[in-house]
């Protein structure tokens, strides 16, 4: 091998060496705010979202004059403007009314309200697909709105909307790092510091990359094992929800 061959070679071992390095060196702090802002910050969202989701749709199915009108207003508002735009306005326009934020409260805020219009278009959807039967079959043996809801329609509504629900989550934990937009020190933050120190952006951003990727992993591998044990099971090997209710109301 001639020399300008030993040189190359020489120089990609040790520029493959140097990269390497900056990875080990890098993964625990970008794991870190990973755990500690990143997760947090999707579960709380989306335990908030999933809430104001569940009111929505309930509103919405119910027909509450009013409050139904208000509830579609509040879908077509979230749905039709930019997560980012939403961000922005919670973070840097609410401190024009005397309202504010920091900027992982304000990320909350604007993540749950963002998730719960959409989640409400998912469980109202799933409530509507239970048979109307049901429910009336539920009235005629002496159960009230609440009950019907609560012992019939809503268990089995629960079975069609979870994969969409946990599909929300998981697209709500990519979503967590337009957070570093309004200053929260997440993942991405943390990524982009530690590229401008060491000037290797693609193989930051690719790690950074990487722990999104794992996490996604498992939380599909959760998915599916979750939606196994909720598979419906065949009509001899179980009753269902209403034939449990009359049995209990005629004990």
């Amino acid at each position: 091998m001639n020399d300008f061959g030993i040189w190359i070679t020489e120089t990609l071992g040790t520029r493959v060496w140097r990269i390497i390095r900056i990875l080990v060196e890098s993964f625990p702090k970008l794991l870190k705010p990973c755990l500690q802002i990143t997760i947090t910050l999707t579960l709380l969202s989306f335990f908030f979202g999933l809430i104001l989701a569940l009111i929505l749709a309930l509103v919405q199915v119910a027909n509450i004059r009013g409050l139904k009108q208000f509830a579609r207003f509040y879908v077509w508002i979230f749905r039709g403007t930019p997560l980012m735009l939403q961000l922005f306005i919670i973070f840097y326009g609410l401190p024009s009314f005397g309202i504010n934020f920091n900027g992982y409260i304000a990320a909350i805020v604007a993540f749950s309200l963002n998730l719960a219009a959409y989640n409400s278009e998912i469980i109202r959807s799933a409530i509507q697909s239970v048979p109307i039967g049901q429910s009336e079959a539920g009235y005629m043996i002496g159960l009230n709105y609440f009950q019907v809801m609560t012992r019939i329609v809503l268990p089995q509504a629960a079975r069609v909307a979870f994969p969409p629900l946990f599909s929300s989550l998981i697209g709500l934990t990519k979503d967590t790092s337009l957070a570093s937009s309004i200053t929260v020190i997440e993942m991405m933050s943390i990524a982009k510091r530690v590229a401008a120190v060491y000037y290797e952006p693609f193989w930051m951003y690719m790690e950074a990359g990487f722990i999104y990727l794992m996490i996604c992993t498992i939380l599909t591998k959760l998915q599916s094992y979750m939606e196994k044990k909720l598979e419906w099971k065949q009509p001899d090997d179980t009753k269902t929800e209403l034939e449990t209710v009359k049995e209990e109301r005629s004990r």
